[in-house]
């Protein structure tokens, strides 16, 4: 007997499962939220030198107090940071256009401070702290610390949640972010927004973690691709909630406390959570293991089958699983033989450049000219189709020359997107969502494509690794936007060019479709960089982006590890 065995004695597919899904995946739709806040909550409004005060003892329009204070640039609008030194009086005649192009008449920064367009954002970071002209920067800086925050917190409640158990640490992470993100709310000074944002991100990454881990150790395997697309599509749909919550709220304070405050509720009822009996076994709990089975025999209705279960039964179908755990391996066995060097470089690569722009397009959606809200929406909805055609052409075409497309075509899109005049909107956009939509893919099928070339031994480790590799990505995405003040077209031919540098790269995976699952370092050396895919398999092993995030529950101990989203 296996534990599979036990898991279908107390009912694998019941109530406790359905209401046990459902409940965590409850806080994913609120992720994006958090991910793409700063979109709404640091969106820059037009703006422009407050003008010198005495003018307005003058009777005069407010058109005529700006044009005695505040130059034009080439596009004729308003300056954003400069002003004339003393009002122009003399622009009031009809040479004024004229003037206004001279080099010699003397200009000064904002020194009275900004006036802002509140028509579409009541207020933001922006406003708040003045984060334009020198300090524009900050802006970038802010998401970078967020980005930050979850790279640190990956790694902090990753191992955590090997020590203490899943349920603990995810009602530790809901309660961090629901306070995190109050306290962010009421913020009194940027640095202090920055720090709370930073323990926004580390949360998100705890509850990442232990909700998918707690969800795929309590289902049966073959419903796991099922689970695994649906909770995967949560998140896609958070993007649209999120467009719809800031339309409705225009206040960058009450904006992240809306964001927040759901997650209160979620620490509520989380304490309803059953700890995952696999993770009690190995770390010598059965007796709460026995327990945690029967409660769910109880629910599912199989009260007579959970009373059966005892501690000899539940230690002889963990056997494989508690013998294995006495087999240490580390991250050094990623790059100790050949096959697996060349596998973390590549995967390093593409997870990289996949997050980097990623990333580098949704975090940036004012500069496409087109409503906020809209574009958030268009962003969020191509995930839907994008995620469709990667999976079908995975089963079809194979895994590496999906992943080679996706990348190849976002970094194409992008490019060519720099050619396009800035008046033409329509189809700026259109590529913009294209190349978003293929990066979308090409996160869905790194996922997948990461956990079969990892052999089950560091499966884990790999996982780990490359989804770091990820986040670093996240974080430089948005510095990246800062060489726009030298050229505008700079961050989009970086942005563009990543993708089809680590396609080239994936293109020199092996392939994997039809293939057996290897199970140790040795089977990957055996199966080499085959790049045809197998006509015909004696042994085939599909698994799906459920399986090979969380690892199929029937291997190793090892395979409980520290799971990187």
């Amino acid at each position: 007997m296996v534990f599979a065995d036990l898991l279908e004695q107390v009912g694998s597919i019941g109530r406790f499962q359905l209401a046990h899904v459902m409940l965590l995946s409850m806080p994913i739709f609120m992720l994006a939220s958090h991910n793409l806040l700063q979109n709404f909550v640091a969106a820059v409004p037009p703006h422009h030198c407050t003008a010198h005060a005495n003018l307005s003892d003058h009777a005069m329009g407010p058109a005529e107090i700006l044009l005695l204070s505040v130059p034009l640039d080439r596009q004729g609008k308003l300056e954003r940071c400069r002003r004339y030194v003393e009002p122009k009086w003399d622009l009031l005649g009809q040479n004024s256009s004229m003037d206004q192009e001279k080099t010699d008449i003397e200009m000064e920064g904002c020194v009275d401070g900004w006036s802002y367009n509140k028509t579409d954002m009541s207020s933001t970071i922006i406003t708040e702290w003045d984060l334009v002209c020198d300090l524009r920067s900050l802006k970038q800086m802010g998401q970078t610390i967020y980005m930050g925050g979850v790279l640190v917190g990956a790694i902090i409640f990753g191992g955590l949640s090997d020590k203490f158990g899943r349920r603990i640490l995810l009602l530790i992470s809901n309660l961090l972010i629901a306070v995190s993100g109050t306290c962010a709310a009421f913020a009194s000074t940027f640095s202090l927004f920055c720090l709370f944002r930073f323990f926004c991100g580390m949360a998100l990454s705890g509850i990442i973690l232990n909700s998918f881990s707690l969800i795929v150790e309590w289902i049966p395997t073959r419903i796991r691709t099922v689970t695994g697309t649906a909770t995967g599509y949560c998140y896609t749909t958070g993007q649209l909630i999120l467009a719809g919550v800031a339309y409705s709220i225009r206040d960058w304070r009450w904006l992240t406390l809306a964001v927040s405050l759901p997650f209160y509720v979620f620490f509520l009822y989380s304490w309803w959570f059953l700890e995952s009996a696999r993770w009690l076994v190995l770390t010598n709990k059965p007796e709460k293991a026995v327990k945690n089975l029967k409660y769910v025999a109880r629910i599912n209705g199989r009260r007579a089958e959970g009373d059966k279960i005892n501690l000899e039964m539940l230690q002889e179908s963990m056997k494989k699983e508690m013998s294995c755990s006495k087999v240490n391996h580390s991250a050094v066995d990623l790059v100790r033989t050949r096959t697996m060097r060349i596998i973390t470089v590549c995967l390093s690569a593409v997870w990289f450049s996949t997050s980097f722009s990623y990333y580098g397009l949704s975090m940036d959606l004012q500069k496409f000219g087109v409503d906020i809200y809209l574009i958030q929406v268009i962003f969020g909805a191509v995930d839907i189709p994008a995620k469709i055609i990667v999976t079908v052409s995975m089963s079809f075409i194979g895994r590496r020359l999906s992943q080679c497309a996706s990348l190849i075509l976002a970094g194409t899109t992008i490019l060519v997107n720099l050619l396009v005049p800035y008046e033409l909107q329509t189809l700026r956009t259109s590529l913009a969502v294209l190349g978003k939509g293929c990066l979308a893919a090409a996160f869905n099928c790194c996922y997948l494509y990461s956990g079969e070339l990892y052999p089950t031994v560091i499966r884990q480790n790999g996982m780990g690794w490359v989804s770091m590799t990820a986040r670093l990505g996240a974080m430089v995405a948005p510095l990246i936007l800062l060489l726009s003040d030298a050229y505008a077209w700079l961050p989009g031919l970086i942005y563009g060019t990543a993708p089809i540098v680590s396609g080239v790269f994936a293109y020199f995976l092996p392939e994997t479709l039809n293939t057996a699952l290897p199970d140790t370092i040795q089977d990957a050396e055996d199966r080499g960089f085959k790049w045809r895919k197998p006509k015909n398999s004696t042994k085939s092993e599909e698994v799906t982006l459920n399986d090979q995030i969380s690892i199929p529950l029937k291997e190793c101990a090892a395979e409980y590890k520290k799971v990187n989203i």
